[in-house]
């Protein structure tokens, strides 16, 4: 793209999802094409790498957060004494000073309801906060007791090998708690937690019979609904959720990343001749490239950390051509970590929003607040 843009008098850029909440997003973009600009602002390539320039223009135009801590050792020669580091994160935002600099001189924001002619139908997005069972809820205070303190030592040493594994469990364990879940140190692999699954296969989950309403409700009017669940791997919850929802009466089909990605769009088509009520898949696997204009209504089971995936599915039926109006629906357990991630890709959501030129409409807007990244976020509530 850079090569072409260098050699083209005039470059026209289209795109629906400009930046993902970071300030970095748009560094690689701008640089590419406005280079000129970006080098006379000092934004210059080191040693054949971008990647001094990228933190020189978080610093100017993005958030950064320098952490440092300190601790006495006795490591030195002479005394004991104080050692000090220091971290850098990066957190959402984009300062207006960037956006005067590079995004509005260059930039045209027009979205479709922009062209008139009732080109596209109303879009709603809604956040249900759904409670545990008291089973679950006290399994789950359990598990984050065990894995909180087990971090907080690890933290305490300056071990961080935890972080993904004890952030990952108590995201997912909510909804995968129909398994036992034995969670081990990544390099020891000493067992840290057992938590024993709380629901079998004759019984349901609160999430799972809010979807179930959902799915039944729509149908009574028409409306097919497009589930998104990102346990697609090893903890696969789309075999349980097309049980439960088959059970139900629903006729339910699940798209898996074996399906060539040449031949999504037929298969869909295919279970959709057939009369399915409920189309079951990973949002990776959709995100781009699918008009899914048979699935006005959707759900989010989970969302995941990746904020231009997040925007694309939840906009894959509200295409033109859709003359009916589209609902999209986050599903969030109380109390849990995942309240936590759905508040920080609000967060980054707004910002992408803003820096598009819109003010934010997002369901997740109810959960709105200052964050920063996903990791350093939930942790820093975990272990508080």
């Amino acid at each position: 793209m850079g090569v072409l843009a260098a050699k083209a008098r005039k470059t026209l850029l289209l795109t629906g999802t400009l930046m993902g909440g970071y300030a970095d997003d748009l560094f690689y973009l701008l640089f590419r094409i406005l280079t000129p600009v970006m080098i006379e602002d000092g934004y210059r390539p080191q040693r054949n790498s971008l990647g001094a320039a990228s933190m020189a223009f978080m610093r100017e135009h993005g958030i950064l957060k320098d952490i440092y801590s300190e601790r006495e050792g006795a490591g030195h020669k002479t005394a004991k004494g104080r050692k000090t580091s220091v971290r850098t994160v990066k957190a959402p935002g984009f300062g207006p000073k960037g956006i005067l600099r590079y995004v509005l001189p260059f930039t045209v924001f027009l979205k479709l309801k922009d062209i008139g002619g009732d080109v596209l139908p109303p879009y709603d997005e809604e956040f249900v906060e759904v409670p545990m069972s008291s089973a679950q809820a006290s399994a789950y205070d359990k598990l984050s007791g065990e894995l909180t303190q087990a971090l907080r030592e690890a933290l305490a040493h300056k071990d961080t090998t935890l972080l993904g594994v004890v952030l990952n469990v108590l995201l997912a364990w909510p909804d995968c708690c129909f398994r036992p879940e034995a969670v081990k140190h990544p390099r020891s692999r000493a067992l840290i937690s057992f938590a024993k699954s709380i629901f079998d296969e004759a019984s349901t989950m609160p999430k799972e019979d809010e979807l179930v309403e959902l799915c039944r409700s729509e149908k009574a009017q028409g409306r097919k609904v497009l589930v998104y669940s990102t346990y697609t791997g090893k903890r696969d919850t789309t075999g349980r959720l097309k049980r439960v929802l088959e059970q139900e009466g629903l006729k339910v089909a699940v798209l898996r990343s074996s399906v060539d990605t040449s031949r999504r769009e037929d298969w869909i088509a295919d279970q959709v001749e057939k009369g399915i009520d409920v189309l079951i898949t990973n949002p990776e696997l959709v995100k781009t490239g699918l008009d899914l204009l048979d699935f006005p209504t959707i759900a989010f089971m989970q969302t995941g950390w990746n904020v231009y995936t997040l925007q694309q599915a939840a906009r894959r039926s509200w295409r033109i051509g859709q003359h009916r109006a589209v609902r999209v629906v986050f599903f969030g357990y109380a109390e849990t970590s995942q309240i936590a991630c759905l508040r920080l890709m609000a967060a980054k959501i707004a910002v992408a929003q803003s820096t598009s030129g819109d003010i934010p409409e997002s369901g997740l807007d109810a959960l709105n607040s200052d964050g920063e990244s996903v990791e350093v976020e939930l942790a820093r509530q975990l272990v508080a």
